[in-house]
């Protein structure tokens, strides 16, 4: 959307937004409707990431990444929200859980999970939501017990994004009883294949029809006690450290998003015709637009910002929760508009705008609700 150059890219930022939207054209484009009736991307999407360098690009080559700056993963995703291709979920897997590898594991995890990561060939999860709990950590249930030089993990975690998918699960898990909940967890790897380790059936969500959501299931699981990421009882700090980050996520591709509709709406109004006219002749909807633009190219100064912040590690927990909960409502208050302007058309699931719209509803959940983020935000002020 014109909005004024953004300056926070240079130009080898545009070189790979080049090739990143050609990668996604000719890679995702044409399969993301099947892989919506699939219900799951193929793996081999995930392959041709990997050896397109995609995949873990903030991350380190030292550690088995790319070794680019948090601006060109940004790119990724504005590219696959601009494309409409919500199914595809790089950045869980490469900018909120390779992170957690990368900065608390040890020389061998890195090496033996980090570089299958970054090259495509093992998809990674996080395991924090259960049955009983989502945002409130002390609500937690799944636990893993010492035995030996091992642990045993109990328990179930469910809407696990990449679900189906995934070869590696970072497990949140009580590891200490009798202790506050929060200072009582770790983070544990659980792999594919483990035995006592399940995935349930793959979810059916109102939207992100391509993204693999499943609930999965321990039981009795034996896990070696050097999958134990960032040290025993320490997985509530570790979690704070890198939530702005998750939450960051969620803005970028918020906006993404919003411009990608505001932009499928217009190309709609200037082509449908009514009245003796298009659409985009009469005033009232010229000033729903406007309306629109001026609150989109508002939310995109502000993530622009905290993405530059972010890049050089001054992104602070309230801001980046300011960034997800403006940001994600945005979202939705423009599907909703372009839905309405779209009119009955909009209303259909094989339109973009009706897949943008169900496919939004999911921002102001996850990555913590909207009313965590306003709770984080308030202990800024009082």
């Amino acid at each position: 959307m014109d909005v004024g150059t953004r300056r926070i890219f240079d130009a080898d930022h545009d070189m790979l937004r080049e090739a990143c939207r050609k990668f996604v054209e000719q890679e995702i484009t044409p399969y993301h409707t099947q892989w919506e009736k699939d219900g799951v991307v193929s793996r081999e999407l995930w392959e041709k990431a990997g050896s397109s360098g995609y995949l873990n690009m903030n991350i380190p080559e030292e550690h088995g990444g790319i070794g680019s700056d948090f601006k060109s993963a940004a790119i990724l995703q504005e590219e696959l929200g601009y494309a409409g291709a919500s199914g595809v979920m790089f950045a869980l897997h490469s900018d909120i859980i390779a992170p957690y590898i990368s900065k608390y594991g040890t020389d061998e995890q890195r090496k033996r999970f980090l570089v299958p990561m970054t090259a495509g060939t093992c998809i990674s999860a996080i395991g924090m939501s259960e049955p009983g709990a989502g945002s409130d950590l002390q609500g937690l249930e799944t636990h893993a017990e010492k035995d030996g030089d091992d642990f045993i993990v109990n328990g179930s975690k469910t809407w696990i994004s990449n679900g189906q998918l995934a070869d590696a699960v970072v497990v949140v898990a009580k590891t200490k009883k009798d202790s506050r909940a929060a200072h009582g967890l770790s983070l544990i790897i659980v792999e594919r294949g483990m035995p006592g380790f399940e995935r349930g059936k793959n979810l059916e969500k109102i939207g992100l029809k391509a993204q693999d959501t499943s609930t999965l299931f321990f039981n009795d699981v034996r896990v070696p006690a050097c999958n134990l990421l960032g040290g025993e009882n320490n997985a509530f700090y570790l979690m704070m450290q890198e939530l702005p980050q998750e939450r960051l996520s969620v803005a970028i591709g918020g906006m993404a998003a919003c411009e990608a509709m505001f932009e499928w709406t217009r190309e709609y109004l200037q082509q449908r015709k009514a009245f003796g006219g298009p659409l985009s002749k009469m005033q009232l909807i010229r000033h729903r637009m406007a309306k629109l633009k001026t609150d989109i190219a508002a939310g995109r100064a502000f993530t622009d910002c905290c993405l530059d912040r972010h890049n050089v590690g001054e992104l602070d927990v309230a801001t980046a929760a300011m960034a997800k909960a403006w940001v994600s409502e945005l979202q939705n208050r423009v599907a909703y508009e372009c839905v309405q302007l779209h009119g009955g058309m909009g209303y259909m699931y094989d339109c973009k705008i009706g897949r943008a719209y169900v496919d939004a509803r999911i921002q102001p959940i996850y990555a913590g609700t909207n009313e965590i983020m306003m709770d984080l935000v308030s202990r800024t002020i009082f």
